[in-house]
C-alpha cells in the first residue's frame, strides 16, 4: 500500500474527475488521488493528452477530452464519468489557462472574456453538473483552484484576478448551499509554484524567482506536489466538517505583511 493509501484509506475506489488533469497541478492531483486507489477521470482540453494520461495511471482510469467552457463538452465529461462508474464522488477544477501580463490599456477585451470563461464560468458549469449526482448520493467533495491572484492585488493581470476571486466566492456560496445535504465545496490558493509555466516565466525574464523566494516566508518555491497534497486532504473524510474555505499553499506569501523582505537565508 502506497503511503498516500495508507494516509487516506477512504478515497480507495471513489470516484474523481479532475479536469485539467493531464498537466501540472491537475496531474500532480491526478496521480496522488490514483496513490490513494481513487479511480480517476482525467479531463484536458487535449484528447491525446488526456488519453495518454489516463493510461499512465492504468486500466482503472479514463481519459476524457473537452473545453470547461462550453456547457456541453461539460455535460458529456460528466456523463461519461458517471457512465462509466456509476457515481461520482470528488470534482477537481483544476483546468485553465495563464493571462497576458500586459498593461490594461493593452488588454483585449475577447482574451479577457475567454480567460474569464474558463476559469470562472468553467467552474461554475462544472460544479453545476456534478451537483446533482452528489446531492442525490448524499455525499461529495469539489475543489476549486483559486490563487493568490484571488486575493492580493497584481497589476496587469485583471481577467486572471477577477475570476480567481470569483472563484473564491463562489466557492464559498457554493459551500454554504450544500454542507447541510452533504456535499462540500472549498478551494486551494496556490502561491508561487514551480511549474514548467512559472519556469518558462523566469526563463523569459517575466518573473524574478529571487524576488519571489525573499518575498516568501518559506524561502522557496512551492511543487506541484504541495498542491495535489492539500487537494487529497480537502477531498478526504479528514476535512469532512471543512467547507466553504480557501485554502493558501503559499509559503506563508498572503501572510507576510510587513515592508521588507520575508526570508533573509541563502539563495542556493
Amino acid at each position: 500500500m502506497s503511503e498516500v493509501a495508507h494516509t487516506y484509506p477512504e478515497l480507495q475506489g471513489r470516484v474523481v474527475l479532475i479536469t485539467g488533469g493531464a498537466s501540472g497541478l491537475g496531474q500532480a492531483s491526478a496521480r496522488s488521488f490514483a496513490a490513494a486507489g481513487a479511480r480517476v477521470a482525467v479531463a484536458d482540453l487535449r484528447r491525446d493528452a488526456a488519453l495518454d494520461e489516463a493510461a499512465h495511471l492504468g486500466s482503472d482510469h479514463l481519459g476524457l477530452a473537452g473545453d470547461v467552457a462550453d456547457e456541453g463538452d461539460v455535460r458529456r465529461m460528466v456523463d461519461a464519468a458517471v457512465a462509466r462508474w456509476g457515481r461520482l464522488d470528488v470534482l477537481v477544477n483544476c483546468a485553465g489557462i495563464p493571462d497576458t501580463f500586459q498593461p490594461t490599456v493593452e488588454q483585449d477585451v475577447a482574451a479577457f472574456r475567454r480567460l474569464v470563461d474558463i476559469h470562472l464560468c468553467g467552474t461554475y458549469m462544472m460544479c453545476k453538473a456534478v451537483a446533482p449526482h452528489m446531492l442525490a448520493q448524499g455525499r461529495g467533495a469539489i475543489v476549486n483552484l483559486n490563487s493568490i491572484a484571488g486575493v492580493l492585488g497584481l497589476a496587469r493581470r485583471n481577467a486572471y484576478s477577477a475570476a480567481k476571486a470569483g472563484i473564491g466566492m463562489m466557492t464559498r456560496t457554493l459551500g454554504c448551499e450544500w454542507a447541510a445535504q452533504g456535499v462540500r465545496v472549498n478551494a486551494v490558493a496556490p502561491g508561487y509554484m514551480l511549474t514548467p509555466f512559472s519556469q518558462r516565466l523566469i526563463d523569459e525574464g517575466k518573473l524574478d524567482a529571487q524576488r519571489v523566494r525573499r518575498r516568501t516566508p518559506a524561502g522557496r518555491f512551492g511543487t506541484a506536489q504541495h498542491i495535489a497534497d492539500a487537494v487529497l486532504f480537502l477531498a478526504s473524510d479528514r476535512a469532512e466538517f471543512i467547507t466553504g474555505v480557501t485554502l493558501p499553499v503559499d509559503g506563508g506569501y498572503m501572510a507576510w505583511g510587513a515592508a521588507s523582505d520575508a526570508y533573509d537565508g541563502p539563495l542556493d
